[in-house]
């Protein structure tokens, strides 16, 4: 079995971030430029992790592909982390968006489009009432907000290496069964083991002793883990959580933030789950800021005679741009023309490609790595089997190779999700875009293995 041969590793990323920075000096110089006005020159802080020690800086992007500011073309396999997964700027959306611009963008009341939208949304994802939010962390703290106050438990239930956004409840880790703290987490208003319970994936006595007491209200979960790598759920794992659930009166909220890669009503939608609300957001307006959930009509039932309406304006549910008028049009457009069956069996098949194409590397170096493929989105690990939980995902981290791996596929133009090594396809991706990837994939790997 080959390995990778750590003193080739770190001179080959020497040598890979040089190439960067010779290949990006303007992306260079706006990034120092920057750093007069932004925290630590990027617009956001996590982007201070792309491999090559500062972001590239787009100038412009269509379909699965965008160039640079120093004019280099990439195959996009990012697609910011989701809200591109519709590919840049689909035309459908462009024109629903631009002609709203001149119509009028936010309003605080509803446009017609808010009407196509909800019947859309509950014919695709058959939950019957549905309500806006700007992102998928607001539509997430929403349904746990809607989950307490109609059960009245104070608890939420998390999987260790989750991620919801920057929803305070999810903040919590396993370590050597010891709930804590995530690492890295600014600034917590409470402990989280003060508010959230959390197990390892796919541990059926584990679930069912944290749901046995009845304090908690709610199960937040993807039902497939995208966050700690992909982790899927075992065989008969989603009946023994839905069973646990309905046994204990917890609601089970799906977030398909990710997982909608699956399909066009998301993993819930392919695998017949039966979620009591399940939040969608990201790709559910091509990358328009704007975020769903929807609940079931016994749901429904229960929140609505809970909320007085001179109450409906202050307990912490809402916000003034949710459900604005642009965010509308572009959510229609999406949903109509863009996220549809067609372009979803494009795009899985062109992950399978991806997926073949790098299994076959892998086969024929003798590295002990896996893939593993969630619809159009998959990945490759550093270990032998596919972890069954966050805890056996996080195990496999390596982050010198992780940062060598993205570094070297930018530097043969491909990017790739910068906190996994991770591939999401875009309607548009073609064979030749895949080959590309697996053409980079085994020339960096084999400049490294002994």
């Amino acid at each position: 079995m080959s390995r990778v041969d750590r003193t080739r590793l770190g001179a080959a990323l020497e040598r890979e971030a040089r190439r960067f920075l010779e290949a990006h000096p303007l992306s260079r110089a706006l990034h120092e430029s920057a750093g007069r006005s932004l925290l630590r020159g990027v617009p956001m802080n996590w982007m201070v992790r792309w491999a090559g020690g500062f972001p590239i800086f787009v100038a412009e992007g269509r379909g699965p592909r965008f160039t640079c500011v120093d004019g280099h073309e990439y195959v996009d396999f990012c697609l910011g982390d989701s809200g591109a997964m519709t590919g840049h700027a689909p035309p459908a959306v462009v024109e629903a968006v631009a002609a709203r611009m001149a119509r009028g963008v936010t309003f605080m009341l509803p446009t017609e489009d808010a009407v196509v939208v909800g019947d859309e949304l509950r014919r695709r994802f058959g939950l019957p009432v549905w309500q806006f939010a700007v992102s998928a962390t607001d539509a997430n703290r929403f349904a746990i907000r809607l989950a307490r106050h109609i059960t009245g438990r104070p608890k939420v239930l998390v999987f260790n290496g989750c991620y919801h956004g920057t929803v305070d409840e999810s903040f919590i880790v396993l370590e050597h069964g010891t709930a804590r703290p995530r690492p890295g987490n600014i600034g917590p208003p409470v402990d989280p083991s003060l508010t959230t319970k959390v197990i390892e994936f796919n541990d059926v006595p584990a679930l069912e002793a944290a749901l046995a007491p009845g304090d908690v209200a709610c199960v937040l979960a993807e039902p497939a883990m995208t966050n700690i790598g992909i982790v899927l759920p075992a065989p008969g794992y989603h009946d023994a959580l839905r069973a646990a659930t309905r046994a204990t009166g917890t609601l089970f909220i799906c977030d398909e933030t990710h997982t909608i890669s699956a399909g066009p009503a998301g993993y819930a939608g392919e695998h017949r789950l039966e979620p009591d609300i399940l939040t969608l957001g990201k790709a559910i307006a091509a990358g328009v800021p704007a975020a769903v959930y929807g609940m079931t009509a016994e749901v429904a039932a229960r929140v609505g005679p809970r909320i007085r309406d001179d109450e409906s304006d202050s307990g912490g549910i809402g916000g003034t741009l949710a459900g604005n008028a642009l965010a509308l049009a572009a959510m229609r457009a999406t949903l109509e023309s863009v996220l549809t069956e067609a372009a979803y069996a494009g795009t899985i098949a062109a992950a399978r490609r991806w997926a073949a194409g790098v299994e076959e590397v892998i086969r024929e170096t003798g590295l002990p790595w896996h893939v593993v493929r969630l619809g159009c989105r998959a990945e490759y690990w550093f270990s032998p089997a596919p972890p069954a939980n966050g805890g056996e995902a996080a195990a496999g981290i390596d982050p010198v190779l992780d940062r060598y791996m993205h570094l070297a596929a930018q530097n043969r133009g491909i990017l790739m999700t910068p906190f996994h090594n991770m591939a999401l396809i875009a309607p548009g991706t073609t064979a030749a875009d895949v080959d590309r990837h697996t053409r980079a994939f085994r020339e960096s790997v084999e400049a490294v293995i002994a």
